[in-house]
């Protein structure tokens, strides 16, 4: 057999090997925390803004249970200059009604 034909496939082995050697995996059950100043009415203020309204300061958010879904979560945002009601799609555009 040919030697040179089987260098290629040692040269793949031993970097696949050394790539899993080093490399870093999460740990399964460590959980991502927020920053401390993170809140939730800071959250979906950040979304409000990148669709175009306006919240200066972000000042209170809360559920609004009976509007909400079982996978579409909806809450009033309480912002000094505005109020709205925010329904959170996911990866697609929110759903926001100024109140």
């Amino acid at each position: 057999m040919n030697m040179l034909g089987l260098f290629p496939v040692l040269v793949l082995g031993t970097g696949l090997i050394l790539n899993a050697a080093t490399s870093t995996v999460p740990d399964a059950n460590a959980q991502v925390q927020p920053a401390d100043d993170e809140t939730p009415a800071d959250i979906i203020a950040v979304q409000v803004r990148k669709q175009g309204y306006t919240c200066g300061k972000a000042e209170s958010a809360k559920r609004d249970p009976s509007a909400s879904e079982a996978d579409l979560p909806v809450w009033i945002l309480k912002c000094d200059n505005a109020s709205y009601r925010v329904r959170l799609v996911g990866n697609m555009a929110d759903h926001i009604e100024k109140l």
